[in-house]
Parts: structure tokens; sequence; C-alpha cells
């Protein structure tokens, strides 16, 4: 009995460090084949990177033609710009002289606008004085005085008259002289005509009213009397002028 019992016992001591001893390989072995699967994957992982970082270095020619290649873009877009650049500054020089015209062009504009508005004014104000000067001129060439006083109270009115004249001289009023002159429609009014052949025909023989000039302007036209050829006399005239007479009474 003891026997058999001693026996088992044995056999379980036996079986049990067996046991133990596959286990403990199999795990070792397990270990070990990872162990070598991830230094190769790791070697490999190092030796492609190795690959990828270092790329193959360009032959001088290669490397010419690049520089060149980006030179030329750089030229080229440089040019683009400066013609841009170009026509833009042709855009503001005419849009410049343009506007400089325009301006002195208003600006000349406006100086003769307010050089004409003071020429009227002046002519306004000075056509109402005009008469005031008649009158002064046609008391000087009527009165004739017989005495002292009365030869001084025509100088004491002479000296206003003078007075005025010179204030309208100062503003640029100047009398005409139209006598002996020919008759222009422009400066001259022609009130009668004279059969004369002292003065050719359309000659100025006499100023019946002073026209004056302010600058350049015509103030006031001169009323003057312009010579006319005389009308040559003959029979056949003489005598249809009755007949045209009474056909014109009929």
């Amino acid at each position: 009995m003891s026997t058999t019992h001693n026996e088992q016992q044995l056999e379980k001591n036996i079986e049990t460090p067996e046991v133990e001893t596959t286990d403990d390989t199999s795990v070792t072995v397990e270990t070990d084949a990872s162990t070598e699967t991830t230094a190769t994957t790791a070697t490999d992982s190092l030796i492609a990177e190795e690959t990828e970082v270092i790329p193959p270095e360009p032959s001088p020619e290669e490397s010419a033609e690049a520089t060149v290649t980006a030179l030329s873009q750089q030229i080229e877009a440089l040019q683009q710009k400066l013609q841009e650049q170009t026509q833009q500054y042709e855009q503001l020089k005419n849009s410049h002289i343009r506007l400089t015209a325009e301006f002195d062009n208003y600006r000349k504009r406006t100086a003769k606008e307010k050089q004409d508005l003071e020429i009227q004014i002046k002519c306004r104000t000075i056509g109402e004085i005009l008469s005031v000067v008649d009158n002064f001129e046609r008391a000087r060439n009527s009165i004739n005085p017989t005495n002292d006083g009365e030869a001084a109270n025509h100088k004491s009115y002479q000296g206003v008259y003078k007075n005025l004249v010179d204030s309208l001289k100062r503003l640029g009023v100047s009398p005409m002289r139209p006598e002996k002159q020919p008759f222009d429609p422009l400066y001259h009014e022609a009130m009668l005509r004279e059969y004369t052949d002292e003065y050719p025909e359309g000659t100025v023989i006499e100023e019946l009213m002073r026209g004056y000039m302010l600058g350049d302007q015509v103030l006031r036209h001169a009323m003057v009397k312009v010579a006319a050829p005389k009308p040559t006399e003959s029979p056949e005239v003489s005598d249809s002028q009755p007949a045209e007479e009474s056909g014109s009474r009929d």
C-alpha cells in the first residue's frame, strides 16, 4: 500500500517539471522571435529614411538650366510689371495734361467774363454821365460872357467840366475824332448827308454829337454828317422828275 503511494508521488514530481520546462521554453522562443522581427523592421525603416533623405545631386548642366529658367521668369515678370506701370503713368500724365488745359481755359474764361462784366458796368454808369458832359459842352459853346461876373461864373463851371473830363480819362474814356475820317458804321452813326465836291464820298464832314470809347469798346457812337457826291443833272432827269412827283401825288 505504501509502495504504491510512493510510486504515484514520484510520478507527479517527474511530470510537473517537464510541463514547467516546456512552458518556459515556448515563451522564450516567442520572445526571441518578436525581438528579431522588431529589430529587422527598425533596420529596414532606417535604411528607407536614409534613402529618402539623400536626393541625387543634379548635374552642372541641369543646375545652370534651372538658374537660367528662373532668371527668365523673373525678367518676364518684371517686364510685365514695368509695362503696367508705364501704361498707368501715361494715363495719369494724359489726365494731368487734360485737367491743366481745362483749368487754364476756365481761368481765361473767368478772367474774360470778369473783364466784360466790368466793362458793361462802366459803360452803363459812364453812359449816364455823358449827358452831363454834353450839357457842359453846349453851355461852353453858347455862353459868351460880357462882364467880369459872367466871366467868373463861366470859369467856375468850366473848372467843374474839366474835373469831370479828367475823371473820365482816368477811367479809360476817350473821345472820338471822326472829322475828315472815312465813315465807319462800327463807330459812327450817319445823321445827315451833304452833297459836296470838297470831300470824297463817305467822308465825315462834321461831328454833330461826340462819340466816346472805353478802351477798345464803343461807349457811344458819334453822330456825324457824311459827304455825298453832287448828283449830275441832265435834261432827261429834270423832265422826268416832276412826272414821278405827280405820279406819287396821284
